[in-house]
């Protein structure tokens, strides 16, 4: 039987190079970060999906006299609230308004004006913008293996791209924008893929970035933001820095050629994700809604490693027992960067603003003193959490220092 090392040496000389391996074990504990921890629209977001959806829900049952608790108490598990809907709903009188209803002395709720309001804006946005909230989507169905993905998939996305949830429910309504068509998968599954636009190249914001900086593509870097006190090894500084240099591969690129196990292919990953977050409405995510874009963005089976291994690039923000990832880009480049700001985040923003208030009102109600004596105690105290995403952004400094 022949040895290891005579069988090594009968290997082929691209077999051999290829098993040759530059990766460097990254440990790195999480480390919080109070800037990221005191937005409004990144702490709020986990109870923002389902109180907009029971907004919805009221507005196209009766936005004006209201629903009884019996229409949506059951979907609890459907809306993912967190305890039951009542309670939910109770939490934000702000944006719910409790009532006795007509019969039987059921509790009933409807929306305050200033929810009603801020409905109609919601609506008035999307009509003005649609064109560009499709396009997010646009991409992110370019970004996949096969250039099309499950409607499924595209359902759990909508959210965080801003759609509203009844997008996929009218074929023709999803048609009449001309980017997508419904493939149909088989077993009753169907697909939205993108309508073939001639020789189109589409540029990440990386590649954008790099033009704007250098005036090409040939070295693509990724914006790095490290937190306040967060200290890297000396061996882990040198592998960021040749990790920085590595080839690029662009998200909506084949990638079939790059060998899983190599750098190149990790930050091939990394730009996919920075690329993914960047289509969102406030650029971060439930970090287990990203697993099922895992296969047809050409992930590996334990991707979410890369968020320990590239602190710099992403936080990860832990409440109420969930995690989410969020692009730092977004909140820490100000002007230098090529990330568009969503049309819906400012709307996003104002609904934050209406939890803070009902925890204001609550607070009021128990302590039985005004509401503006309660403001004006919590933002002594420093209750009040920032919105981030200012007009002009903040700098890299202003992030260290924050």
């Amino acid at each position: 039987m022949l040895s290891l090392a005579r069988k090594l040496r009968r290997l082929p000389l691209a077999v051999s190079h290829t098993q040759k391996s530059t990766y460097v074990d990254v440990k790195m504990k999480w480390k919080k970060d109070r800037f990221f921890d005191s937005i409004s629209i990144l702490t709020k977001s986990k109870d923002l999906q389902p109180l907009i959806s029971l907004k919805n829900i009221i507005i196209s049952q009766s936005p004006e006299n209201g629903i009884p608790i019996s229409a949506v108490s059951k979907r609890a598990r459907e809306l993912e609230t967190s305890g039951r809907v009542a309670a939910f709903l109770r939490r934000y009188p702000a944006v719910f308004e409790e009532f006795t209803g007509p019969k039987y002395n059921l509790p009933w709720f409807k929306l305050t004006q200033e929810a009603l309001d801020l409905d109609r804006e919601e609506r008035a946005v999307y009509e003005a913008y649609r064109p560009e909230m499709v396009d997010r989507l646009r991409r992110l169905i370019l970004m996949s293996k096969e250039k099309v993905l499950p409607t499924r998939v595209v359902k759990g996305m909508l959210w965080y791209l801003g759609l509203p949830e009844g997008f996929l429910r009218d074929p023709e309504e999803t048609s009449k924008d001309g980017c997508f068509e419904l493939v149909d998968f088989g077993d009753g599954e169907q697909g939205l893929s993108v309508i073939a636009n001639g020789d189109e190249q589409v540029l990440s914001v990386l590649q954008r970035e790099a033009i704007k900086q250098l005036g090409g593509v040939e070295i693509v870097s990724i914006p790095l933001f490290p937190s306040k006190g967060l200290r890297l090894k000396q061996k882990i500084e040198h592998w960021l820095g040749s990790f920085q240099r590595l080839p690029y591969v662009s998200p909506y690129e084949d990638f079939s050629h790059l060998d899983p196990n190599s750098d190149v292919s990790e930050k091939r990953v990394v730009c996919v994700l920075h690329e993914l977050l960047s289509l969102f409405v406030d650029n971060s995510a439930e970090r287990r809604r990203l697993l099922c874009l895992r296969e047809h963005l050409g992930l590996p089976q334990k991707f979410h490693k890369v968020f320990d291994r590239h602190p710099h690039v992403f936080y990860l923000l832990l409440k109420s027992k969930t995690c989410f990832v969020v692009l730092k880009e977004a909140y820490c480049a100000g002007p230098n960067t090529e990330l568009k700001k969503h049309p819906m985040l400012e709307v996003r923003k104002k609904y934050a603003k209406l939890m803070n208030k009902s925890e204001a009102i609550l607070r009021s109600r128990r302590s039985r003193r005004p509401l503006e004596e309660v403001g004006e105690q919590s933002r002594d105290r420093g209750d009040v959490q920032s919105d981030g995403f200012s007009e002009g952004g903040i700098s890299n400094e202003e992030c260290l220092q924050t």
